[in-house]
């Protein structure tokens, strides 16, 4: 199988007719060998009876059907584990997303690329709910991941499929798989991508979603820096608070001798105790966050590293 496309289908019923054939006629009369599958992710309308109708005129059509709306990056994750071709394209179900562009991703993907991310340029929504938060938090995950794209929201994206095999989604996280790709060597580029005005149905995103989007980046960025050696992380922000903390009880001493300053009258002595008290627990922290990571590479015998290709090993 040359291609797995996965989309994520959340009431869209009036939705997916047209999108399976704005797909077919993309693709149909290509060499490309692929598979169409969609993900109702507990869809309250018929969407689930429509794809039913798809699956039974259209091999190539799968359906996975969720127990209930467990959200875009499960159902997603969903169709990746499903996914059976060499290269797996998500794209969105509300046909903002061109399927005439997926042709272009996989030739992209063929000159040597391993994740290839979609770039809303002419994008079709609202500018202070949907085009202001997407540019800031686009701006801000590119700083903090060190993986420059101007949309990290376009779900239009190809990844090689043994890529994907190195991600795991959680929360919100699909849209930083192309950050999590390359922090494992993948090979990461972007181009610009159609986007059209939705037709049917309603968008289930909006400006809520940008305090998820910080919460998750915030994990991110731990998962890319020290993932493997959190004590870096805790430990050093433990040993500055150790030593605000001296210089805190330091300076209360001098105080007291030489300024004749009685301790119990000085707020310093409060802040003293304070600083000592949270440089242990910052460091204790690091440490059992060291026992976590460990205890969660060597239970599943995942490594640290990750092999891109092995010569003369039979």
């Amino acid at each position: 199988m040359d291609l797995s496309i996965v989309v994520p289908i959340y009431n869209e019923e009036d939705n997916i007719p047209i999108l399976h054939d704005r797909v077919t006629e993309a693709l149909g009369d290509t060499p490309i060998e692929y598979e169409l599958i969609l993900v109702d992710d507990g869809s309250s309308d018929n969407s689930y009876s429509g794809l039913k109708r798809l699956a039974a005129k259209d091999d190539r059509v799968k359906v996975i059907r969720l127990r209930r709306n467990f959200g875009q990056t499960a159902a997603m994750a969903a169709g990746f584990d499903c996914a059976s071709g060499r290269v797996v394209v998500p794209m969105d179900g509300d046909l903002q997303n061109d399927p005439l562009d997926i042709p272009l991703l996989l030739a992209r993907i063929d000159e040597g690329y391993d994740v290839v991310s979609g770039w809303r340029k002419d994008r079709k929504d609202t500018f202070v709910n949907r085009k202001l938060p997407s540019i800031l938090a686009n701006g801000m995950i590119s700083r903090m991941t060190g993986v420059h794209l101007h949309d990290y929201g376009c779900t239009l994206k190809a990844y090689r499929r043994d890529v994907l095999d190195d991600v795991n989604l959680y929360g919100e996280m699909h849209r930083f798989v192309p950050a999590l790709a390359h922090q494992v060597g993948a090979r990461v580029t972007e181009m610009p991508v159609r986007h059209h005005e939705r037709l049917h149905g309603k968008s289930k995103y909006g400006i809520s979603r940008t305090m998820k989007v910080i919460l998750d980046l915030m994990t991110v960025k731990f998962l890319l820096s020290y993932s493997t050696k959190p004590i870096q992380l805790f430990g050093r922000w433990g040993i500055y608070t150790l030593a605000a903390g001296c210089l805190s009880g330091a300076v209360t001493v001098y105080m007291k001798f030489f300024d004749g300053m009685s301790m119990n009258r000085n707020p310093l002595l409060i802040l003293t105790a304070f600083l000592l008290f949270m440089g242990v627990q910052f460091i204790v922290l690091g440490l059992l966050a060291e026992l976590s990571a460990r205890t969660y590479y060597e239970a599943q015998g995942k490594p640290i590293y990750n092999i891109k290709e092995k010569l003369n090993f039979g």
